[in-house]
């Protein structure tokens, strides 16, 4: 069958690729790619062997939790398996998690859910009340031996609080507070040395130092997060009496653990997302770095009774965040035409959950990032968010490719009107130059009543493209001049949808200086060149008549920039576009840029409520300020909302003012 010919074929490439991958993050230290990309990759790997578990072997990386121990170590025999969850991160994975435990167990139960510390997992014994030993996972049935270290961190007690002698196996999570990470940054930053990538990578790479003198200068961390076995009688079902996992985590912080902040028994699934909608809102606040929730069944007989699938149990999952990362496959490139003639090439993908939300399109911005990445159409790929608008490839993975890839050809034409593409000098793009071009002139329209535009409310794309289609409008200006007659004979243009719209064109007649220069598509202007522009000139006529030299002089405009807003107001053809829009009663309204923040800088955290990040930073501009993404010794003021991240707790350290949304605005106003 071809299916499970090609699935065969898909597994060993992905097994080969996810042992290279592990290999250099748990053995060698090393990350190539994220560890979201990787996870990605895994939840593949595991979704094929469920559809085809015949095509399982033992040496799948679904089989074993982690690489090899150091040799530097001695070795540590668990008293159980340490067994890794397999991971989930949508409804429809957690439902289906469901679906596997009611086919397996006639039991009611419920779940137990607790936030998921993004560290280093490690086993510690006591005997007799008394640390004995701690280990790390290694290949989950045995670790390294890295007693040493782990009694460095103050949150593992020596001797845990029992007033009868107990022999006892507890697991949890080392970790680095998200302060102490940027410490210790700071400290290579002085010293020219390069920066750590996350603060797992320094929990991890401190407990397996040789010496225990680095773990003890990291200020390490440990949740405690289960009890495996009383070792004394030997239960491991239910030890000491705990019938559920809510009532191990009561028992260890009777002993002196420390567990996480946040933990809930939940009747159902509808409460589990509750649970980790409310986690994921409050990621930012906490001290440290969670990357989504564990999630068990509660009764700790029926989660046992559910066994074990592979090296997971069957009973737990990890319920991760929305992926900033994740693997698909481009399965073909489409050429897009902007508003300014730019030509982009977009990779059409397999379709991915990324950042909570299903993509197919993600941008691979020119013809040089192409040779960089050295993609090919049907290549696997890690697609990456990291808060962008528009996913982008981060990079190609040619290990898994089957000999069907395809290399990218870069178009010499335009896609739309056939024109031969250009490329400037000293630029990375090619442009279609054809002012006539379809698509071109689509887009400036699109932009044009766009919110960075004239931001005219109910004209969406299919209605500039049937305006387009029927020839009514040709180029921007032609909105300003539409009338009731143009409208009413269209489909889906109904009397009252046509007298809204007209309405919200009038009333957008108006246009302060910058929107207005925004919403001209002039190649290399956006919304901060567009404001500099009016400030420095106050007025549209000074632009056009003003030479290099002064466009030049503007504050945070380059000579690229400066050419092109020069070329743009001398093009005979831009000259009649602006004389339409004056006919059609387009007026500018006069911009002032007050002086009352000159120089000050602010960095803003939090949600400020009714007021948008993007209005508050027009705020600071117009006041003369400037807005920094991140605290230094720069800074003059925080802007502190709800929810703020760690950037308040930098600030105070720096004693850089605190300002609230009232006093910012009481401020700014």
């Amino acid at each position: 069958m071809k299916e499970e010919e090609d699935a065969k074929k898909r597994i060993k490439k992905l097994k080969e690729t996810i042992n290279h991958h592990r290999y250099l993050y748990h053995v060698m230290g090393k990350e190539e790619i994220s560890s979201e990309a990787l996870d990605s990759l895994k939840k593949e790997l595991f979704d094929l062997e469920s559809k085809f578990p015949h095509l399982v072997t033992p040496d799948s990386p679904t089989q074993r939790v982690e690489g090899k121990p150091l040799d530097e170590f001695e070795k540590a025999r668990h008293y159980r398996s340490m067994l890794s969850f397999q991971d989930a991160f949508s409804k429809e994975d957690m439902l289906e998690f469901e679906k596997r435990i009611t086919r397996i167990t006639p039991e009611n139960f419920t779940y137990f859910c607790e936030l998921k510390v993004d560290g280093l997992a490690v086993e510690l014994t006591y005997e007799d009340n008394v640390l004995v030993r701690g280990a790390t996972r290694g290949d989950g049935r045995v670790g390294e031996d890295v007693t040493q270290n782990l009694k460095t961190i103050e949150a593992i007690p020596l001797r845990i609080f029992s007033e009868e002698k107990r022999s006892v196996v507890v697991r949890g999570e080392v970790f680095i507070s998200k302060k102490e990470f940027e410490r210790l940054n700071k400290e290579r930053r002085k010293e020219g040395l390069a920066l750590y990538a996350n603060p797992r990578n320094i929990a991890a790479g401190s407990i397996r130092q040789l010496d225990p003198k680095i773990a003890a200068s990291r200020n390490l961390d440990f949740f405690a997060y289960d009890i495996v076995a009383d070792t004394d009688t030997g239960e491991v079902v239910e030890p000491f009496g705990a019938k559920t996992h809510k009532e191990k985590h009561i028992l260890l912080r009777e002993m002196g653990f420390k567990t996480v902040d946040r933990e809930a028994e939940c009747s159902n699934l509808g409460e589990v997302f509750v649970f980790h909608k409310k986690a994921g809102e409050e990621r930012e606040r906490y001290t440290y770095q969670i990357d989504g929730i564990a999630v068990f069944v509660n009764e700790n007989r029926v989660f046992e009774d559910l066994g074990v699938a592979g090296k997971a149990p069957r009973g737990g999952i990890a319920y991760k965040f929305p992926l900033e990362e994740t693997t698909t496959k481009i399965e073909d490139v489409h050429f897009q035409v902007g508003r300014t003639g730019a030509v982009t090439p977009v990779a059409v993908l397999n379709p991915v959950d990324l950042g909570g939300v299903t993509v197919s399109r993600a941008t691979l911005h020119n013809e040089d990032e192409i040779k960089r990445l050295g993609v090919k159409k049907k290549d696997t790929v890690v697609v990456g968010r990291a808060g962008d608008v528009i996913p982008r490839v981060v990079r190609a993975l040619p290990e898994l490719r089957s000999g069907d890839e395809k290399e990218i050809s870069f178009p010499k034409e335009c896609p739309l009107c056939k024109s031969r593409l250009v490329r400037p000098e000293g630029e990375a793009r090619w442009y279609c130059r054809d002012k006539n071009c379809r698509g071109t002139r689509k887009e400036r329209l699109r932009h044009l009543v766009s919110k960075n535009g004239f931001d005219i409310a109910g004209f969406g794309e299919k209605g500039v493209n049937r305006l387009m289609e029927e020839g009514i409008i040709s180029d921007p200006a032609d909105i300003f001049f539409l009338q009731e007659g143009d409208l009413l004979p269209l489909e889906r243009f109904a009397e009252k949808s046509v007298h809204n719209l007209l309405k919200a064109i009038e009333d957008k007649k108006r246009v302060p200086l910058s929107k207005f220069l925004q919403a001209l598509s002039i190649p290399f202007v956006g919304e901060a060149t567009a404001r500099e522009l009016s400030y420095h000139f106050g007025s549209l006529e000074r632009i056009e008549s003003a030479s290099l030299e002064e466009i030049s002089s503007v504050h945070d405009i380059g000579p690229v920039t400066a050419k092109s807003i020069y070329d743009f107001f001398r093009e005979k053809k831009n000259k009649e576009f602006l004389e339409k829009l004056k006919k059609a009663g387009v007026s500018i309204e006069k911009e002032e840029r007050s002086r009352r923040l000159e120089g000050k800088v602010f960095v803003i955290t939090g949600t400020l409520q009714d007021l948008k990040r993007e209005e508050a930073e027009k705020k600071i501009v117009g006041a003369g300020g400037r807005v920094s993404s991140s605290v230094s010794v720069n800074t003059d003021y925080l802007v502190a909302g709800e929810n703020p991240g760690t950037k308040l707790e930098r600030a105070k350290e720096m004693g850089v003012k605190i300002l609230t949304r009232e006093e910012f605005l009481q401020m700014v106003e």
